[in-house]
C-alpha cells in the first residue's frame, strides 16, 4: 500500500498532473505545489500503440487505477497484446472510430457517453475485439458437454 508523498501519513487519493507524485489531501497539494518539479514528457517520433511504462514521464497502470479498482486490473501483458493486435490496428484506421474514441476520452461524464457510444455498431465491434484480447474465451473443449439422452 502506498502512502502520501507529502505527509507520509495517509493513503494517497490523488496524483499531481505535473510530476506524478501521489498525495492525500488539498493541504498536502498546497504544500507540494510550491516545490513541484514537472516531469518533461518524452517525445516519440511516431505514434505507438504499444503500452509504455517507464519512470521518466511515461504512464503506468497505477496512473490509471486507484486502490479501489484492483479487482478490475488487467495484467500488463494483456494490455501489451492490445497494442500488438493487427485487428485493432486495422480498426483504428477508421476515422469515425478514432473520433468516437476521442470523444469518449475527452468527455467528463464517461458513463453517459459510453451509453451513446455503445449504440454505434463500429464502437461495439471495437469493444468486442478488445474484450476478446483482454478476456479470451475459455477453450470450449475443456468443459464437458451433456450428452443428449
Amino acid at each position: 500500500m502506498q502512502i502520501c508523498s507529502v505527509c507520509s501519513e495517509q493513503v494517497p487519493k490523488y496524483r499531481c498532473p505535473a510530476c506524478k507524485i501521489r498525495y492525500c489531501s488539498v493541504s498536502c497539494y498546497k504544500k507540494h505545489k510550491d516545490e513541484c518539479v514537472p516531469v518533461k514528457p518524452t517525445a516519440s517520433p511516431a505514434p505507438d500503440l504499444s503500452v509504455t511504462c517507464n519512470s521518466e514521464g511515461g504512464w503506468s497502470v497505477d496512473d490509471l487505477l486507484d486502490e479501489d479498482d484492483q479487482s478490475d486490473r488487467v495484467p500488463l501483458q494483456r494490455l501489451k497484446q492490445l497494442g500488438e493486435s493487427e485487428e485493432l490496428k486495422a480498426m483504428l484506421c477508421n476515422p469515425h472510430l478514432r473520433q468516437l474514441l476521442l470523444t469518449v476520452d475527452q468527455t467528463e461524464s464517461k458513463a453517459d457517453i459510453m451509453k451513446v457510444a455503445m449504440q454505434e455498431p463500429l464502437f461495439v465491434e471495437f469493444a468486442d475485439q478488445c474484450l476478446k484480447i483482454v478476456e479470451p474465451a475459455k477453450d470450449e473443449d475443456s468443459c464437458p458437454v451433456d450428452e443428449p439422452l
